[in-house]
């Protein structure tokens, strides 16, 4: 029942997939408080759980809606 599987994982992917994270957390809490968007800190958590769903997400959430409300102004 013991899997090691996880031994078997090469070092770039420990290195990559961290930095893949990090850096999409960072960049959806930055974007997010550039627009305003509400709970910039929410987006940055959640980028840095998971990826790439947080960022699909924030794609049709945020930046679509942004566009939105900018055009009735």
């Amino acid at each position: 029942m013991n899997d090691s599987k996880w031994d078997q994982l090469p070092l770039w992917a420990w290195i990559g997939i961290p930095l893949l994270l990090l850096t999409q957390s960072t960049w959806l809490f930055m974007d997010a408080h550039k627009r305003s968007a509400k709970y910039p800190w929410f987006w940055g958590i959640w980028g840095i759980i998971q990826v790439p769903t947080p960022f699909i997400v924030y794609l049709f959430a945020v930046r679509k809606i942004h566009r939105i409300w900018s055009r009735k102004k």
